[in-house]
């Protein structure tokens, strides 16, 4: 896993809850507009009634309560580092979701949930704001069930939108404490070849964001 330097934990929830304190309330009607992919990820999940789903870093919670529209009857879970965003995720999907606030890094899920595995995992559009984003993403693979999957989306390379407006978007979504992870696929595929697990990617158009689905063995 990662190296995660546990005294940054507290001042990175600091972080987020200062970023999300007043955009929590325009977030998702924003968002919107430049997180494209969320809605192919939730597509295909192919998640049957009583799965356990856990998004990692859920934010708002409009995933969640997209997905329990979507797939019906699953048991979902969430976990933020922001209490900011949980304050939004509470209101978004009330008693149809257990929520823990956590560092995704290094979340006990047994403890918050009483959830040790999952059939489904999710981190959408958040490794790109984890100082150690790989060590999430490798701990988010720890707990899937076998046959469990987890389904992650966000930025992609950009290379295919002109060079400006490349260039003018990074520097964007600095701003927000936002850094698109070039290496992702090669730490996907990293991480299921250390664990056993399939990989399956797709290219957004222009490069404007990544899926990848890491599939845990039966």
């Amino acid at each position: 896993m990662g190296n995660t330097d546990t005294k940054t934990v507290p001042g990175h929830a600091a972080l987020m809850d200062r970023v999300y304190k007043g955009q929590r309330h325009i977030y998702d009607l924003t968002r919107k507009y430049y997180l494209f992919g969320r809605d192919t990820l939730i597509d295909g999940l192919n998640a049957r009634p009583g799965m356990r789903v856990l998004e990692v870093a859920c934010g708002t919670g409009r995933n969640m309560a997209k997905i329990g529209k979507a797939w019906p009857n699953v048991r979902l879970f969430g976990l933020d580092i922001s209490e900011e965003m949980l304050k939004n995720a509470r209101k978004a999907v009330g008693a149809d979701a257990v929520l823990g606030a956590g560092d995704a890094c290094a979340f006990n899920a047994a403890e918050l949930f009483g959830e040790a595995q999952f059939e489904r995992v999710i981190l959408s559009y958040s490794l790109s704001m984890i100082p150690d984003w790989e060590g999430a993403l490798e701990h988010a693979a720890a707990h899937l069930a076998p046959g469990g999957e987890l389904h992650v989306v966000d930025f992609g390379d950009l290379t295919g939108l002109p060079g400006p407006l490349e260039k003018g978007l990074h520097a964007w979504l600095a701003k927000f404490h936002v850094q698109t992870r070039s290496q992702l696929p090669k730490a996907c595929q990293r991480i299921a070849a250390m664990k056993g697990l399939s990989h399956r990617a797709k290219r957004g158009k222009l490069g404007y964001f990544q899926l990848h689905i890491l599939t845990a063995p039966r």
